[in-house]
């Protein structure tokens, strides 16, 4: 994967996951998760089920804004 097409596919991964964050704040993480997945099909980027579940965890224990990359690389 070239290095802009790696960029492309986490601006498209953290527009979602900035979209979920914003309206599902204290929803249960299946909810969150669920969206998610949404999120990342109707943007066309492939996310591991694993990445989801992290991303997930996140934005439900930290109420706030979520780096998408450096959940996933952590």
């Amino acid at each position: 994967m070239t290095e802009s097409n790696d960029s492309a596919r986490w601006e498209a991964i953290q527009a979602v996951v900035d979209r979920v964050t914003s309206w599902q704040d204290g929803a249960t993480e299946g909810t969150v998760a669920d969206e998610l997945s949404k999120g990342f099909g109707e943007a066309g980027v492939e996310v591991s089920a694993d990445d989801v579940t992290r991303l997930a965890d996140a934005i439900e224990s930290r109420h706030g804004a979520v780096s998408a990359e450096e959940v996933l690389s952590s």
